[in-house]
C-alpha cells in the first residue's frame, strides 16, 4: 500500500543533527530551526506529475510532500490552489509583459497564512498537542486560531497592539486567548516565550515548530503546477519572517530531486519596506545573518519583523538563485495599490503591494529584464487592512441627481440617481 506522506526526520541545516517526525520537537539543540526531510529518492521511483490529476484543489493534493502521516489527521478548509493571474494592464505599464500575480487572498482566513497553519495545526493534532502559542502581527495568530479552533486544539495568542482589529476578532471569534502587547512582535514573542516555559504549551511561533515552512512551500508546488512545470525567471516575496520565501526555494528543490523540474531555478527576490530592512541591509553587505532593526515601523505591517529567526534560510535561498533583497517606501506601496485595483480589479493587501512596487523598480533598473516571466506574491485580501484606504465618496440627498462629466472632459450632465 502507498503511504500517505513521505515524510522522513527532522535535521538542523546548522550542525545536521536528526529527529523523528514522531515526537515533539522544535529548535536544534545549537539553536537552529529544524527542517523536515522526505525520502525523495524512494518516492521518485513511483511518484510522477501525472498522479495529481484528479485529486482535490488543495494543498493536500502534495501529500506524499508534507508532513502528517495519516489522513484522518488533516485539518482543513479546503486551502490552497490559489489562482495564478496574468496582469497584463499593469505589466504593460512596468514594461513586463509576462507579469503574474499569485493571488493569495482568495484562502480561508483571507491570507497565505492559512497553509502553514493548516499543516502545521495538522502536524500538532497528530503528536497529540491540547494547546498552542504564538506571537503574531495579526494574519498568522487569525489563522492558527481558527484552525486549532477546528481541530479542537486551545490557542494562546500575542500581537501588537497595532495589528489589524479585523485579526484581532478572528481570534477572539475563534475562541483563542487573546493578549495584546504595547510594542513589536519581537516583544510579543518575548511574552510566549515565557508562557511556554511556564505552562508548557506547544511552540507554535515561526519557524520554532518546523511544519509550517511545509504548509507554506505549497506556493512553490502551485506556482510549478500551474505553468506546466516549466518555471518563472524571477519570483518575488514580501519578507517579514521569510517562511514563504524560504518554503518556495524548498519545494522547487524537491521538485527538482524528484525530476520533475529540470530549469534552472526563479531569481528569488526578498521584498521589505524601508522601513523595516534586516534582509536587505544584510544581503548589501553580503552577510549571512541579519542585525535586529531598530525602530521597524511600515504600513505593511505583516513584513514589520526587526529579526527573523530564519534570517540565514532566507539569504541562502537569495544567494543560491542569484537573487537579491529590495526596500520599498510606504507611499509608493499605498499608491501601487491603488493602481493595481484601478488597473486590474485587485485588491491586494500592502505586503503584496510592495512586490509589485519592487519589480517595477527592479525592471526600471533593468535587473529584471526584457521578455522575462515574473511572479509577484499577494499574501492576502486588501480589505484585511480596512484603515490603509481611505473612501472619498461623494454625499447626496433622497432624490438627489448626480452630475458627472464624461470621460472625453465633455461638459457635466445629470443622470437620475
Amino acid at each position: 500500500m502507498e503511504l500517505y506522506s513521505y515524510v522522513s526526520h527532522l535535521a538542523c541545516p546548522k550542525c545536521h543533527r536528526t529527529y523523528r517526525v514522531e515526537e515533539e520537537h522544535h529548535l536544534c539543540l545549537c539553536g537552529s530551526p529544524l527542517r523536515v526531510h522526505y525520502h525523495l529518492e524512494e518516492l521518485k521511483k513511483i511518484y510522477r506529475p501525472v498522479h495529481l490529476t484528479g485529486r482535490e484543489n488543495t494543498l493536500w493534493r502534495y501529500h506524499e510532500l508534507l508532513p502528517v502521516q495519516t489522513p484522518e489527521h488533516v485539518v482543513s478548509l479546503g486551502e490552497g490552489m490559489t489562482p495564478l493571474i496574468p496582469m497584463f494592464k499593469i505589466g504593460q505599464e512596468m514594461n513586463i509583459a509576462k507579469l503574474y500575480m499569485k493571488d493569495e487572498g482568495s484562502l480561508p482566513t483571507g491570507t497565505f497564512k492559512a497553509r502553514g497553519a493548516a499543516v502545521g495545526v495538522s502536524k500538532a493534532k497528530e503528536l497529540g498537542i491540547r494547546e498552542i502559542a504564538m506571537p503574531t502581527n495579526g494574519n498568522a495568530g487569525a489563522a492558527w486560531s481558527l484552525y486549532a479552533a477546528r481541530a479542537g486544539i486551545r490557542s494562546h495568542i500575542v500581537m501588537p497592539v497595532d495589528a489589524p482589529e479585523i485579526t484581532r476578532s478572528e481570534c477572539a471569534i475563534a475562541g483563542a486567548r487573546l493578549y495584546l502587547v504595547n510594542g513589536l512582535i519581537s516583544d510579543a514573542g518575548k511574552i510566549v516565550a515565557q508562557g511556554i516555559q511556564d505552562f508548557h504549551w506547544y511552540d507554535a511561533s515561526t519557524l520554532k515548530e518546523p511544519y509550517r515552512i511545509e504548509g507554506k512551500k505549497t506556493m512553490g508546488l502551485e506556482i510549478a503546477e500551474q505553468m506546466e512545470w516549466k518555471l518563472p525567471d524571477v519570483i518575488l516575496y514580501p519578507t517579514g519572517g521569510g517562511v514563504g520565501l524560504i518554503g518556495i526555494y524548498k519545494a522547487l528543490q524537491e521538485l527538482r530531486e524528484l525530476g520533475w523540474i529540470q530549469d534552472r531555478l526563479p531569481r528569488l527576490v526578498a521584498v521589505q519596506a524601508e522601513g523595516c530592512a534586516p534582509i536587505v541591509k544584510a544581503w548589501e553587505e553580503k552577510k549571512r545573518e541579519s542585525e535586529y532593526w531598530h525602530n521597524a515601523s511600515t504600513v505593511a505591517f505583516g513584513i514589520n519583523v526587526p529579526k527573523a529567526l530564519g534570517d540565514f534560510l532566507v539569504l541562502e535561498a537569495i544567494y543560491q538563485t542569484e537573487g537579491c533583497a529590495i526596500a520599498v517606501d510606504d507611499t509608493s506601496i499605498l499608491e501601487e495599490q491603488k493602481r493595481i485595483a484601478r488597473l486590474e480589479g485587485a485588491f491586494v493587501c500592502p505586503e503584496g503591494a510592495a512586490t509589485f512596487v519592487a519589480a517595477r523598480r527592479l525592471r526600471e533598473n533593468g535587473w529584471i529584464q526584457e521578455g522575462e516571466t515574473v511572479v509577484v506574491l499577494n499574501t492576502g485580501t486588501g480589505i484585511k487592512y480596512p484603515r490603509t484606504i481611505q473612501a472619498k465618496p461623494l454625499m447626496l440627498q433622497p432624490g438627489e441627481r448626480i452630475a458627472m462629466k464624461s470621460r472625453e472632459g465633455m461638459a457635466d450632465r445629470e443622470v437620475e440617481s
